[in-house]
């Protein structure tokens, strides 16, 4: 329930695209590129492949050292500027002269987002064939429970779109 509180407060949006020709069926064993540079803390680079081999588990895949395919994932944080703006006015006419100033305020406090991007790679059947673009609030200062849970909604959230699902 607190997680679906969490989830429900602060929307995770995602974009899938992939190769419509994939035969997702085949693809039974993964494995992360070594060089991977995820943008993540150390931390929670961990909390995240926890959470996404035991979903990707509960789906039938297996980690291995001769994959199916890989798996690239980078991040990036940006600050999303308020958009709610107070304006204040002035103004004057006196005879044929007149002027006037306007100032926006912006009110409240700017939100932190992270942007997740997971690529799976087939290296023998022409690279790129399924990618999730994940979109979030990002607390930098949550505990590292809540992190976890936060990351756990994210990656949730992004399988739900693997592999796609077939408009008959």
């Amino acid at each position: 329930l607190l997680l679906f509180l969490i989830v429900s407060c602060a929307p995770i949006y995602v974009n899938y695209d992939y190769e419509k020709a994939t035969d997702f069926s085949k693809y039974k064993t993964y494995n992360f590129y070594s060089d991977m540079k995820t943008g993540l803390s150390e931390l929670d680079e961990k909390r995240f492949f926890n959470v996404l081999n035991e979903k990707l588990a509960e789906r039938g895949l297996t980690q291995s050292d001769a994959p199916d395919f890989f798996i690239d994932i980078k991040s990036s944080e940006y600050e999303e500027v308020p958009r709610n703006n107070v304006g204040v006015g002035l103004g004057g006419s006196g005879g044929n002269v007149g002027g006037g100033i306007s100032i926006g305020i912006p009110v409240g406090q700017s939100k932190v987002n992270r942007q997740i991007i997971m690529d799976f790679v087939d290296e023998n059947q022409g690279g790129l064939f399924w990618q999730a673009v994940s979109e979030s609030s990002f607390n930098p200062d949550a505990s590292p429970e809540k992190r976890e849970e936060r990351l756990s909604a994210i990656v949730n959230k992004i399988l739900e779109g693997f592999p796609p699902k077939t408009k008959g």
